[in-house]
């Protein structure tokens, strides 16, 4: 999950591109323990793995996310940098 391959859960032992961001051009990435946090070049922000704590940013739904899921609560605002 902390890839972004949806149920593609193997190791990658080399670079591979996340399908669920085709068509847009992603500007900045950031990779923490267990989740990691994109930024596109319109400002919005994706998440995905392991939503314990809160660390993905959305809301009250805690659960893993193994595909980046966008942050609404950025929507209409443009965000400059991320960091996991």
């Amino acid at each position: 999950g902390c890839l972004g391959h949806g149920e593609d859960l193997s190791n990658q032992l080399l670079p591979k591109k996340i399908e669920a961001f085709a068509g847009q051009r992603v500007v900045a990435v950031s990779a923490g323990a267990r989740h990691s946090i994109a930024r596109t070049a319109d400002g919005a922000v994706f998440t995905w793995g392991e939503g314990e704590h809160g660390c993905l940013g959305h809301g009250e739904d805690l659960s893993n996310q193994l595909l980046p899921k966008k942050v609404e609560a950025f929507a209409g605002r443009r965000v400059v940098a991320v960091s996991a």
